[in-house]
């Protein structure tokens, strides 16, 4: 298992994708008015999924916002998109300029503490351009992020920080898996922001 900190404008994966990361994206006081102001203003939800024919709702709260009124679907449920704040504009285009990418809708995730997280997976929707870069920006409380080779179970990890931004870029959906493992000492929320591109840009 390959454990890296604080890294940037590195790939961090021996192959099969591209994983940048960038700690300091946001200056501590940015991330601390934005994180203060997502908690409050954004339209959160508990999260839906059907699983194994079942219908569950999770413990982590989720919200959907995009320049059109896309209805993405994952994990079994269709979610309509919320129409971009001021905010949420501002923040994506420092997204845009820092990752040279474009985004066109966003997945909010609120992790409310250490007890909630999220398992092995990747984000290889249909409605997801294929290979398309996904950028995901943290504030709040510092998590720990895995990523596990689907062949050879390979495994790298990294925490995320406060005001970072993660970008997953080529064919990584395709090869690996990611996950946010439960930190039951981590008693503070987490805002994960995954600026996406849905469909054709």
């Amino acid at each position: 298992m390959h454990l890296f900190h604080k890294s940037e404008s590195e790939n961090l994966l021996p192959y099969d994708g591209v994983l940048l990361y960038i700690p300091h994206f946001l200056p501590t006081d940015e991330s601390d008015r934005v994180y203060l102001s997502l908690m409050e203003g954004i339209v959160w939800k508990p999260d839906e999924a059907i699983l194994y024919g079942k219908h569950i709702t999770t413990k982590r709260s989720v919200a959907w916002y995009a320049e059109k009124g896309f209805s993405y679907r994952y994990s079994g449920t269709a979610k309509t998109a919320l129409p971009w704040s001021p905010e949420l504009i501002e923040l994506k285009a420092k997204v845009e300029l820092a990752s040279h990418e474009k985004f066109n809708s966003c997945l909010l995730n609120l992790y409310h503490d250490g007890n909630e997280g999220m398992a092995w997976h990747s984000d290889d929707e249909t409605s997801l351009r294929p290979n398309s870069t996904i950028a995901s920006v943290s504030l709040g409380a510092e998590r720990l992020f895995r990523f596990k080779h689907k062949k050879t179970n390979e495994q790298v990890e990294l925490s995320l920080e406060h005001g970072s931004l993660l970008l997953m870029k080529d064919v990584i959906q395709r090869h690996w898996l990611h996950s946010l493992p439960k930190a039951m000492k981590v008693k503070r929320p987490r805002i994960n922001l995954t600026f996406r591109q849905f469909g054709m840009i």
